[in-house]
């Protein structure tokens, strides 16, 4: 009986692996994922531009959208992911976590739908928005993702507290900081959502009018007992925005989470990650380009060999004849 030589067995071995790995061939293997729920600010002060360079400045909101849908995007398929929106004191839901890969199209998309024009109030009391997206978070068994520039609006008093009254580290998560560090203006818009310039001083609250007056506030120029019990408006510059770190940092202190500025999609992916809950599951595991690509050598080597021979004898003859 003759032996079947080395390229019929190249060629054998080619057609079984490709076989094999057109059958698709899958192991289960376990895999860190995460359930998170993102609450965007869609507040005024996220429509700043401080974003894209001085060419082609881009908003807060707009960055926060470009960069949210990928870093879902770039999560382990078996994690889930859930969006709402922050304004005034509260949030919404917009819809519960959902699979990350087989429903990213309609994550992206909610994502890139995202608008001002969502915020039901003027105000932004980002401590009691986050409190309450951790207790949202904590009731659908999910980690918090808040996304914010830090404003308050109108500013907090130093005289007044609001104290994180939840248990501390038990909902895991990020907060992540949106904006330069540089003061810029904030656009305003008219009642049809046509840009109309920017913000002024005597626009916008510089201090607080919350609650009662604080001490001494008989002695602060305009006082009026019945009229104006805080005094005159003093001046400031709320009118102007830049992410508020070292308070964003404080509220993470505070609630347990971690923080991180807004940066490209891989290192928020990456952020969320590393301060999110890892979820260990069991996925189906692709075994087919192993198969596929052993078939590729097969190939190579039967093809390759004459080939690399018939070089071999030619670069001989070519010595021969010199």
């Amino acid at each position: 009986m003759t032996r079947p030589d080395w390229r019929t067995l190249a060629l054998g071995a080619a057609l079984a692996l490709s076989v094999a790995a057109a059958l698709q061939p899958e192991i289960e293997a376990k895999r860190a994922t995460y359930d998170v729920v993102a609450f965007v600010d869609v507040t005024g002060s996220m429509m700043a531009r401080d974003y894209g360079g001085s060419g082609a400045p881009q908003s807060r909101l707009d960055a926060v959208k470009a960069r949210l849908s990928t870093a879902v995007g770039r999560l382990p398929c078996g994690s889930r992911f859930g969006l709402g929106v922050f304004t005034e004191r509260r949030v919404f839901l917009l819809f519960e976590p959902m699979e990350t890969c087989r429903g990213f199209s309609a994550i992206a998309g909610a994502i890139a739908g995202l608008d001002w024009r969502m915020a039901w109030e003027g105000d932004s009391r980002i401590s009691a928005g986050l409190f309450r997206a951790i207790e949202m978070a904590a009731g659908l068994g999910a980690d918090v993702v808040f996304l914010t520039d830090g404003q308050e609006a109108p500013p907090l008093r130093a005289d007044l507290s609001d104290p994180f009254e939840g248990e501390k580290g038990k909902v895991k998560g990020l907060i992540v900081g949106v904006g330069g560090t540089e003061l810029v203006p904030i656009p305003k818009f008219d009642d049809f959502g046509r840009e109309s310039g920017f913000f002024s001083m005597s626009d916008v609250p510089q201090a607080s009018r919350l609650g009662p007056p604080p001490e001494g506030a008989e002695e602060r120029p305009g006082y009026n007992a019945r009229n104006a019990p805080f005094g005159e408006m003093p001046e400031g510059d709320e009118h102007l925005t830049s992410v508020r770190e070292p308070y964003l940092r404080q509220l993470a202190g505070e609630t347990g989470l971690g923080y991180a500025r807004l940066a490209e999609p891989d290192a928020l992916a990456a952020a969320i990650a590393t301060n999110a809950n890892p979820r260990p599951i069991a996925v189906p595991v692709d075994l087919s380009p192993i198969p596929a690509a052993l078939a590729l050598i097969a190939l190579a080597a039967l093809y390759g060999a004459p080939l690399t021979a018939g070089l071999r004898r030619r670069r001989a003859a070519a010595k021969g004849a010199s």
